[in-house]
Formats: structure tokens, C-alpha cells, sequence
């Protein structure tokens, strides 16, 4: 028996490596805050939410099996829960049946296995049951051929079959062995055989005559008789307790495997309820192949800065369709950060196949991500920030391919304007030229208006939005870039007591370049 809710064909694999830059990825966008909202201090859903998300697929088909069957869980959810739950009961109680591992022994082999597999058919009953009464009720393939399989192959007639196998290898009659004399007059070919069958009730039983049988008796303190009878039921029942255990290990298996993928879907579950609570919208993104260039959405938010607050937060619409490269300038504390942020939150929960935060979505899958955010000072770095930061982009460079998607953040800042526009500059277009998407949040005016100047259709220039009074409203909007970001705002902000002058109607604000990247 196979699950197939994350791939149609195959099983997903929990033990698979994560991507190289991992850490780099949780840390820019913040990527713990979205895996604790889905794990909700689960530590084995913890561990399957980020195998998901971080190993995204790229694969059209796949995204969209895992949308289907993901809306199926969003529409019942307390039947996906349930099912869950049959899971880690069995993870759960296997601990108190599954002895057998320790012993060599087949007797104590057989009777783990036997308390294993009656365990295992009382969840099996609880599957089929709901299998019975919800399968009407979902509509994806996955759930469709899940609950039909479960329907067909754990009938009536199976589990009569196995309890009564279960019964028989319980051996409360004795156990019936054949044997032959071997070499040496020593016990071989040993086989289990079934019960004689005589089909009369008990009172003849007792009654009539019985034949002559041969037989003896162990006294009481034989030790050693009662090991060597032990050591001939163990030979007989050797292979009997061999299959069995690899029954119960078979159903075993399929119960993990079932927890394991419905762990990714009750990740989801949790993390909607969460957004339901803040009144936060989400979406199911429509994705397009990777050698495209699509990039649109209306009310794209950071979710992971919604969860945090606790709140909505505020969404913005654009559309980079045809776009391979988006550069971001503006106003400080505008929301250039977040919105990048919510970019590459967005892109890794459409590819793995999850819900984004937005009204509407839809871009192209890309065959991998990297972030390249600028990092404060610290005492483990053992060259220079710039030194550093090109050390980040050459190990991106080695692993980069065709149709990846790179998202700056303020990078290179650690130099000048000059220097670091040429740095930017180059990297960038080299990237473009070979086919990679490129979103780049910058204060360097030097590097952002070279590009403006150029006036290329596959460019964007976005702007983190200002209004006169200086008021940040947190949206981008197409624009050029300007030579300035209004540090003075912040400065005013910071040093002048609150808003005062800097956000008074009418307040003039004195251009500047900024050369330090604050």
C-alpha cells in the first residue's frame, strides 16, 4: 500500500539533504517564524515542513497534484486531522508492542509481531471507516486513489483472514511440527503445519475413542528437556515468525509514510488557521514553467512578518511579467526589505506547493533560489565586509543554473557608491545574460539609474512610495530611481523626538546621495 499525496507516482523522501544554503535562506527571509507557525512545537512536523518547503519542486505537475490535494485538506480538515492521528497512534503504540527487535529468539519474534499486527488492524478498521464515509467528499487524485485503495484492498474478507491467522499463530493448542531424521540422527526439515481440523464439537471430543498416539512428558524441573523443546517449536515456528514480522513491518512502513506526507498538509492546516485568525488573505499561485518570464501578484504580503505582528500587514500589486530583472530604490524604512522578503516567502511556498500570501499569484518555477543580503559585522569573520560578501557570491555562482532566481538586499554596501555600483553591475548583468531572474534592492543611484538609462523592456525599476508629508506608506510602485533616500526623515526621526518636522505637511527634505547604504 502506497499514500502518493505528495507525488503521484512516488513516495516523498524525509531523509533527503537539504539545499547547501539553507541557513543562508532561513536566515534572510526569516524562514523560522513560517516553520514554527506550521509545526506549532511539533518537532516531527518541524522536521517535514522544512524538507517541503526548502526542497521545492520545479516540476509543474507535481505543484499542482500537491494543490489539489492541499485543497482537499483546507476543505476538510478535520478528516485529514483524524487520519493524522491514526498515524501517530500507530508511531506511538509500536513502542509498547514492538519487542521483537531485541531477541533472536522466533518465539519472542512472533509474539511481538502478533501484538504489533492486532494493533495495526484495529487502525486499519479506523482508516477503512473513514476511507468509507469521506471518500465522496474529496476531489483530488491523490485523496480519490487514496481512499480507493484503502476501500479495495482492506475489505471484509482481509480482515477475517488475517484474524484468523492472527488466532492460529497464537498456538493455544500447541504447535503441530513435522520432521525428519538427518544426518547423525539429528531433527531436520522442520515444517509448521496447520492445526488438524476435525470438525466435531467438544462433546465428542471427550467422548469418543481416542487412536494410540506416542507421546512423553517433560517433568517439571527438566530444564534442560524444556530448552531443547523449546529450541524444536523455535525451528518450526522460524520461518512463521519471520514473515509475520515482515507484515507487520510492511504495514508498518505504509503507516509512516502516511505520516510523513499528511505532516507537510497539517503544516499547512496550521498555518492557514493562523492567517484566518489576522484576517489575512492567501491564495493557490498559478505557476508557470521555468523558461518563462512571469512575476504577478496583487496583495503580495510578507506572511512571515503578518504572523509576528499578529496583524494583516500591507500587501502590494505588481506585474514583472517579462521581466528578468527587478531593481528596488526608495525611501528608508520603506518596505524595500519586506517586500523582497516576501518575493522569496512567496516563490519557495508556491514551488513546494502550498497556498501563498496574496490576493492573486502567479510567476514561473525556477530550478533554484539564493539570497544575497548584506550581514553586520562580526567577531567569527575573518576578512573585510566586502571581502566576505564576495566570498557569499562566488559560492552562489558555483551552485547557480539556468532559470534560478537571485534576490540582493543591500549588497555590496560596504564600499563606495562607485566601487560597489561596478561590482553590482557586472554581477547583475552577467546573471540576466545567462538566465537567471534577478531581484535587487539597492541605494546606490549610480548602479540603479546605469540600468534605468539603458531602457531595456526585460527591466523594472520599482520605488518604495513617499508622500510629501514624508509618511511612509510601505508600497512599491514603478518609477525611477532618484538620487536620494531621505535619510533625513530617519535622522529627524530618531534625533528630533518622533515625526515633528520631518513629516509636517509642507516639510522640505534636502537631497542627498547615499554613499553608506543606511
Amino acid at each position: 500500500m502506497k499514500a502518493f499525496l505528495m507525488y503521484r507516482n512516488r513516495d516523498f523522501d524525509p531523509q533527503q539533504p537539504l539545499p547547501p544554503n539553507e541557513e543562508a535562506l532561513r536566515q534572510d527571509l526569516e524562514l523560522d517564524t513560517l516553520f514554527e507557525a506550521m509545526a506549532q512545537e511539533d518537532a516531527f512536523l518541524s522536521k517535514i515542513v522544512k524538507k517541503a518547503v526548502l526542497s521545492g519542486e520545479n516540476d509543474l505537475e507535481v505543484i499542482r497534484y500537491r494543490q489539489h490535494v492541499l485543497k482537499d485538506c483546507l476543505h476538510k480538515p478535520e478528516v485529514v486531522r483524524e487520519i493524522y492521528d491514526i498515524t501517530v497512534q500507530s508511531h506511538d503504540n509500536k513502542k509498547k508492542h514492538w519487542l521483537g527487535i531485541f531477541t533472536r529468539y522466533p518465539g519472542g519474534i512472533l509474539s511481538s509481531a502478533i501484538g504489533m499486527l492486532e494493533m495495526f488492524v484495529g487502525l486499519l478498521k479506523k482508516l477503512r471507516r473513514i476511507a468509507g464515509e469521506s471518500a465522496g467528499k474529496f476531489e483530488s487524485e491523490g485523496f480519490t486513489r487514496f481512499f480507493a485503495m484503502i476501500t479495495q484492498e482492506l475489505d471484509d474478507a482481509y480482515f477475517s483472514v488475517v484474524e484468523n491467522h492472527l488466532h492460529d499463530l497464537k498456538f493455544r493448542d500447541g504447535v503441530l511440527l513435522s520432521a525428519e531424521l538427518g544426518p547423525g540422527n539429528e531433527g531436520a526439515h522442520y515444517v509448521l503445519r496447520k492445526p488438524n481440523q476435525s470438525g466435531r464439537g467438544w462433546m465428542k471430543r471427550v467422548f469418543s475413542k481416542k487412536a494410540p498416539v506416542y507421546s512423553f512428558s517433560i517433568p517439571r524441573r527438566d530444564d534442560s528437556g524444556a530448552r531443547a523443546l523449546g529450541k524444536l517449536k523455535d525451528r518450526g515456528i522460524n520461518l512463521a515468525a519471520n514473515a509475520l514480522a515482515q507484515s507487520a513491518d510492511h504495514i508498518d512502513c505504509f503507516f509512516n509514510m502516511l505520516r510523513v506526507e499528511l505532516a507537510f498538509y497539517i503544516g499547512c492546516l496550521n498555518l492557514y488557521g493562523q492567517l484566518a485568525r489576522i484576517q489575512a488573505p492567501i491564495t493557490f499561485p498559478v505557476p508557470a514553467a521555468s523558461g518563462e518570464r512571469r512575476h504577478h501578484f496583487t496583495g503580495l504580503y510578507d506572511v512571515c512578518l503578518a504572523l509576528t505582528l499578529q496583524k494583516s500587514v500591507v500587501g502590494n500589486a505588481i506585474n514583472a511579467d517579462d521581466k528578468d530583472l527587478v531593481i528596488i530604490t526608495g525611501a528608508n524604512q520603506g518596505g524595500k526589505s519586506t517586500f523582497l522578503r516576501s518575493i522569496g516567502l512567496a516563490q519557495l511556498m508556491m514551488q513546494c506547493g502550498m497556498f501563498v500570501p496574496a490576493e492573486s499569484f502567479g510567476a514561473n518555477v525556477c530550478s533554484g533560489f539564493f539570497t544575497h543580503y548584506r550581514r553586520e559585522e562580526d567577531a567569527s569573520m575573518q576578512s573585510g565586509k566586502l571581502d566576505e560578501e564576495l566570498g557569499r557570491m562566488n559560492e552562489i555562482v558555483s551552485r547557480i543554473t539556468l532559470d534560478s532566481i537571485v534576490l540582493f538586499n543591500e549588497s555590496f554596501a560596504a564600499t563606495n557608491e562607485r566601487e560597489g555600483s561596478e561590482i553590482a553591475r557586472q554581477i547583475v548583468s552577467a546573471l540576466v545574460e545567462k538566465g537567471i531572474k534577478v531581484f535587487f534592492v539597492t541605494h546606490f543611484y549610480e548602479f540603479a539609474h546605469g540600468f534605468f538609462e539603458q531602457g531595456r523592456p526585460n527591466i523594472m525599476f520599482l520605488r518604495a512610495e513617499r508622500r510629501a508629508d514624508g509618511v511612509r506608506t510601505f508600497k512599491l510602485t514603478p518609477g525611477e530611481p532618484l538620487p536620494t533616500s531621505y535619510g533625513e526623515d530617519l535622522y529627524r526621526t530618531i534625533f528630533e523626538g518622533g515625526r515633528g518636522a520631518a513629516c509636517a505637511p509642507g516639510a522640505k527634505s534636502r537631497k542627498y546621495r547615499n554613499t553608506s547604504g543606511v
